[in-house]
């Protein structure tokens, strides 16, 4: 049996890949998702109250994540 961090990194891999998949998807289908979701990354914030708090490394991830996806896009 998995323990409670391996689940948790494990459920972000699987999130994180049918995340990618959707934003492919409907980017294809309706250009300017991938924008918007840009656009709105300055309102990001990492919601930790103690000295782990990085909005930026968590802006950073998100950025990653979409110009993965735009140089991904659906074949």
């Amino acid at each position: 049996m998995s323990d409670d961090a391996t689940q948790t990194r494990q459920r972000e891999i699987a999130t994180e890949h049918l995340l990618f998949k959707v934003m492919e998807y409907v980017e294809a289908r309706h250009a300017g998702l991938l924008d918007f979701m840009e656009q709105s990354l300055d309102h990001l914030g990492d919601p930790a109250t103690d000295g782990t708090k990085d909005d930026e490394a968590v802006r950073k991830i998100a950025k990653g994540m979409i110009v993965g996806a735009r140089k991904q896009g659906v074949n």
